[in-house]
């Protein structure tokens, strides 16, 4: 078994969305073709109400896929096309903007004032840009949990890992999305095929990524606007999506 060379180690932006979302982008809107089809990642995480509260009010897609899991509070979502209703921690929410539609998502924290999500979008290929419009509702409950001998577990948010498949489907571009949670102190293996691109993003404690040079080093964001130092009891975890397979690819870890 080979291992797979680190590209690129980057570090999320802060930035400000929306009406005033204060987020950390991981990547996006500049030179994405290491992560195609993946366009952009934001991580909205934040215990200031103030700066999470003004949301993302109407605004238009096309063309593309905007996945949004959310881990503390909730998301009001609400369309052009007469949908609506809640994301809730632990829910994903994938939704294919197709021949375009309008929408607007406004964030809520939970009781204690904490906001914590992602957004990732997914170019869709030239020839389903026009497709009907849709979406994919996932509860908390439906995604299911892989669990391996060391106390490593994924939740399986779509395609298949360690046997198990998860409740998205009939994607296009045929992702693997992971969020994945490893013990402290443990070193683990996830297997990549060599035809996919696949990129991990640590937010809650700190890893190692090796690979046949040295070690890289990734510490994780802070909860707050401002950076603050996990607790030293923090799990590694990370959402690790995995781009198409395509023997037209360069993989890309």
């Amino acid at each position: 078994m080979s291992i797979r060379p680190i590209k690129r180690l980057s570090k999320a932006k802060p930035t400000v969305e929306g009406a005033g979302v204060h987020l950390r982008r991981a990547f996006g809107f500049g030179n994405t073709s290491e992560f195609d089809p993946f366009l952009l990642l934001d991580d909205f995480r934040n215990d200031r109400p103030e700066d999470y509260l003004p949301g993302f009010p109407w605004h238009p897609h096309r063309g593309i896929e905007t996945i949004t899991y959310v881990l503390a509070g909730t998301v009001e979502h609400r369309d052009s096309i007469g949908n609506m209703g809640t994301i809730a921690a632990g829910d994903v929410q994938w939704m294919t903007a197709g021949s375009g539609i309008m929408h607007q998502e406004m964030p809520k924290g939970d009781p204690d004032g904490r906001m914590h999500g992602f957004q990732l979008w997914a170019n869709l290929p030239a020839a389903l840009k026009m497709t009907a419009p849709r979406y994919q509702d996932v509860k908390a409950v439906d995604i299911p949990i892989a669990t391996d001998d060391d106390g490593t577990q994924a939740r399986v948010v779509c395609g298949s890992f360690w046997g198990i498949t998860g409740p998205v489907d009939e994607v296009a571009i045929e992702p693997i999305y992971l969020d994945v949670s490893i013990p402290p102190g443990k070193r683990k293996t996830l297997p990549v095929e060599t035809t996919r691109s696949a990129f991990a993003y640590v937010f809650v404690g700190a890893g190692k990524f090796c690979n046949a040079s040295r070690p890289l080093e990734v510490p994780t964001e802070g909860v707050g606007w401002s950076d603050t130092t996990p607790p030293a009891q923090a799990e590694n975890r990370s959402l690790v999506p995995w781009s198409p397979s395509s023997p037209r690819r360069r993989p890309f870890p």
